[in-house]
């Protein structure tokens, strides 16, 4: 008797928290489907990246960059912090360039990227642009 005494307060301790967490309510995940419309968008977007990545990465862009004393590492960051409306507006000026523009296209493609990152105030490259500072 003595031992059912003993065990009878350990294992109602047991039952009552067992109990208090099957009525705690865990939120569950809830899953929708996912339209045409968005997957197209961010493969658009992903695509749209990889080509003006693309583009800096090439050897003569790098090139000109280090010539004019521009850190491609900079320009690679400045591109990351790009939204994706900046990035489709980038990627469709690089496609309105004539074709076999080469240096000419990477560097105009540098200069608006430089130019965004001034107006949005990330930088201070340009004397031409005012901030509001």
């Amino acid at each position: 008797m003595k031992l059912l005494r003993r065990l009878t307060k350990p294992v109602s301790h047991l039952v009552v928290f067992g109990l208090l967490a099957l009525t705690l309510h865990l939120p569950a995940a809830h899953a929708g489907m996912i339209g045409t419309e968005a997957v197209v968008n961010a493969a658009q977007t992903q695509q749209n990246r990889e080509r003006v990545y693309s583009a800096l990465n090439r050897g003569d862009v790098q090139a000109q960059l280090l010539a004019r004393g521009v850190d491609p590492t900079q320009v690679q960051a400045r591109l990351d912090s790009l939204t994706d409306e900046e990035m489709q507006t980038l990627a469709t000026n690089m496609d309105q360039l004539p074709a076999g523009g080469g240096v000419v296209g990477a560097l105009v493609l540098i200069f608006l990227v430089l130019l965004l990152t001034d107006l949005m105030g990330l930088t201070n490259i340009f004397p031409f642009v005012k901030h509001n500072r």
